[in-house]
């Protein structure tokens, strides 16, 4: 046997028990902590409002402070916007699609097209890895109308 081959064998041998060791689950078991008091919230559109595409929304917070996602800073965040959806998860990263839209940059506003009639829209302050806080920042669900 050659030395090489040898060697290969034995790091092989020892590496096997460190596959078997958990692998920790990073955004799924772990929410960040949101001080007392934080809140997220509706500069503009108010509900009730009656609007025209594109809508202008505005996102207000308190307590806390806007960091992009990635950016793991104490006591920040960055905002989530669901529009006629619900969380239905707060224990795993916000999804990210029509109905959840990321702002994962800090802005804290955006133009949003949306369809004539009525729509719920509400905001949800996530961590670094996109994980609602704990306890949630989250603003109280509005409604729109868009003519």
């Amino acid at each position: 046997m050659s030395r090489t081959k040898g060697a290969g064998r034995l790091a092989g041998a020892l590496a096997l028990p460190l596959l078997l060791l958990p692998v920790p689950a990073f955004a799924d078991d772990h929410r960040t902590a949101a001080p007392d008091g934080a809140e997220v919230y509706f500069i503009t559109p108010q509900d009730g409002d009656t609007v025209s595409s594109p809508v202008t929304v505005r996102f207000g917070l308190k307590g806390m402070g806007v960091a992009p996602a990635g950016v793991e800073k104490e006591n920040t965040g960055h905002h989530h916007l669901l529009v006629d959806q619900k969380l239905e998860d707060y224990d795993s990263a916000i999804p990210s699609d029509e109905t959840h839209r990321h702002f994962g940059g800090g802005q804290t506003e955006t133009s949003l097209e949306l369809a004539p009639g009525e729509h719920t829209l509400q905001l949800i302050l996530a961590d670094q890895n996109h994980v609602p806080h704990d306890p949630p920042v989250e603003s109280r669900v509005i409604t729109v109308t868009v003519e």
